[in-house]
């Protein structure tokens, strides 16, 4: 095939999938089918040192690549955690619509060379995120959620357009691949253009609509919400930064400070927490507040650590949310008062329990640690003083992962229960697909690891 076709071709077939939504009984095909997709995927020739696979706005180079992969994996197995929508018949064709324009919004986002098609479609991955809160939640106060993402986000991301519109006005182009031959030193763009990405990490202070959001979500809206939309930030800053070198090294120990402080206050909010979801949300506001660290000491190190902690975090906080709604489904609370003693219920799912857990607080051979140990690299060779917040996050980390297990596992259980049952091959094989990447994928990190 023509080498210009290759992003093409992709983008066509999660399109060709949508008639698939229109007829019955087509949920685990729509499964299959994107299962098939990330192989195929897999098999392309990605260069280490510039972008390939370029067509007419497309390109991909290894940020691309690697979060596309995730991408598709993530809302493949979207599909496997919904199955409950398919027993109850709930809306299951507008849900499969749902997923595959996500997926499509993703991609292109991941794809595009364009930076104001990016704005678009990252702009557009924000819809199918707020049908399924506002659509598939569970509690009354999903509308608020919904609002509180819908508003943190576009209330940031407006300035993002007037920015990259000035930029096009006086640099005449807008391609990612020329920005480097660019350089804007101005406050205001500066501040314009990374705003909407830290609030979509989210950073400390403008976090407040993750929590929320992954509350009231489904167990797909959450899956998506930690799997992708976090790293969406990530990616923006990863490809934006390189117009505002001299000012970073200016401004960006603001946002280090905010994010380490903000991470280690977090983390201490975490023991606070006695809803499984909203635990492992904040958790992930304090993975994700090392990462910006990480981006924003402009280093080699950052920026790999940065990019292997997404793909990690990615992987382990979405397989967590699979976990607590598999616990949900059963008890029908999420409540640590309610699960607790499931070592007498459930002592597979333990074990499957243990492992995430043990990932997310960064145990080896996760992902997770390569990126942390990274990050950890580049926040100390930025200054030493960091040490103390890198420590007591790590230590905290560590704790609130414990506090979780334990209190869910161990103890005795509630009286309340009436009926169970132990957990399905699915549920294992779920679970299964989130744990096995993100642990030995770290065989393959030479390949993340030597970019430039």
């Amino acid at each position: 095939m023509n080498n210009k076709m290759i992003m093409m071709k992709f983008m066509f077939m999660v399109i060709f999938m949508i008639p698939l939504c229109l007829k019955k009984n087509m949920f685990w095909l729509v499964q299959n089918l994107m299962m098939l997709m990330m192989f195929m995927f897999m098999n392309l020739n990605v260069s280490i040192y510039y972008n390939t696979n370029l067509s007419y706005m497309f390109s991909c180079d290894i940020m691309s690549f690697g979060l596309i992969l995730l991408s598709i994996w993530i809302c493949m197995m979207m599909l496997m955690a919904s199955e409950n929508l398919l027993k109850m018949k709930f809306y299951v064709n507008f849900f499969l619509f749902n997923m595959l324009f996500m997926l499509l919004m993703l991609y292109l986002t991941f794809s595009m060379m364009n930076l104001f098609m990016f704005y678009l479609f990252f702009e557009g991955s924000l819809i199918p995120t707020l049908l399924l809160i506002v659509g598939w939640g569970y509690q009354p106060e999903r509308i608020q959620a919904g609002m509180y993402l819908l508003f943190y986000t576009l209330f940031a991301s407006l300035p993002l357009l007037m920015g990259i519109f000035y930029i096009f006005n006086k640099g005449n182009n807008i391609m990612f691949y020329f920005l480097k031959f660019m350089n804007f030193d101005f406050y205001l763009l500066y501040f314009s253009m990374i705003l909407a990405f830290l609030v979509k990490m989210p950073m400390y202070f403008v976090h407040l609509w993750l929590p929320k959001a992954h509350v009231e979500a489904p167990v797909s809206g959450s899956m998506i919400l930690a799997g992708i939309m976090l790293k969406l930030g990530g990616y923006g800053l990863l490809r934006i930064l390189i117009l505002f070198e001299k000012l970073s090294l200016k401004l960006n120990f603001i946002w280090i400070i905010i994010s380490l402080v903000g991470g280690f206050y977090i983390s201490l909010k975490c023991f606070c927490q006695v809803d499984m979801k909203s635990l492992i949300a904040y958790s992930s506001v304090c993975h994700m507040g090392v990462v910006i660290g990480g981006i924003m000491t402009l280093n080699y190190w950052g920026f790999m650590g940065s990019y292997l902690l997404m793909i990690g975090h990615g992987l382990c906080s979405s397989g967590m949310f699979c976990l607590a709604n598999i616990n949900f489904e059963r008890l029908n609370s999420r409540s640590l008062y309610i699960n607790k003693g499931m070592m007498n219920f459930m002592p597979s799912m333990s074990l499957w329990w243990f492992l995430l857990m043990s990932s997310n607080m960064a145990a080896p051979p996760s992902l997770n640690l390569m990126g942390e140990i990274s990050l950890i690299n580049s926040l100390m060779s930025w200054s030493w003083l960091s040490m103390i917040m890198l420590m007591l996050i790590s230590f905290f980390s560590a704790g609130y992962s414990l506090y979780l297990y334990s209190y869910i596992q161990h103890g005795k259980y509630y009286s309340g229960l009436y009926s169970f049952y132990t957990g399905v091959s699915r549920e294992y094989l779920l679970l299964l697909l989130h744990w096995l990447p993100l642990n030995l994928m770290i065989l393959k990190v030479d390949w993340v690891m030597i970019w430039f």
